[in-house]
């Protein structure tokens, strides 16, 4: 899990995400662009001139007042008392107690004998250099 010292800057960031927008530029920059020239009439022979588009009617939007000035309240300066000093008394402890563990004797292990098996000889397998599938190509010099 994630401690809260490093989530601090994903939150924030995706608040500047979601904050930041811009779609007022794209309105400012599509009132500001000047409209493109009227196509030329077709270039190719034989090929008819492209229909002109009908103009787009514009929308007068009312511009918002402006924000109002907000003046914050002057936070007082606050001196806060000396932190009291923690003693911590000594605490004596008693001995710890000695913890004698009594021997234990184990019998014998007994011995484990393997028996020698014989495996039957390996078949001749020839070496044929046989591309691997799946193998990466050589690199270009």
């Amino acid at each position: 899990m994630a401690s809260n010292g490093s989530m601090l800057p994903i939150v924030m960031a995706c608040v500047l995400l979601l904050a930041g927008s811009t779609c007022h530029a794209a309105r400012n920059l599509a009132d500001t662009t000047p409209a493109a020239p009227a196509p030329a009439a077709s270039a190719v022979p034989g090929l008819p001139a492209v229909p002109t588009l009908p103009a787009v009617p514009t929308d007068t939007v009312a511009l918002m007042s402006p924000m109002p000035s907000v003046t914050l309240p002057t936070v007082p300066q606050v001196t806060l008392p000396p932190m009291p000093a923690i003693v911590v008394p000594k605490a004596v402890l008693p001995p710890m107690p000695k913890v004698t563990l009594p021997t234990v004797t184990m019998a014998p292990m007994p011995g484990i004998v393997v028996p020698k098996v014989m495996l039957p000889p390996l078949p001749f397998v020839p070496n044929v250099n046989v591309p691997m599938p799946m193998a990466a190509p050589p690199p270009s010099t």
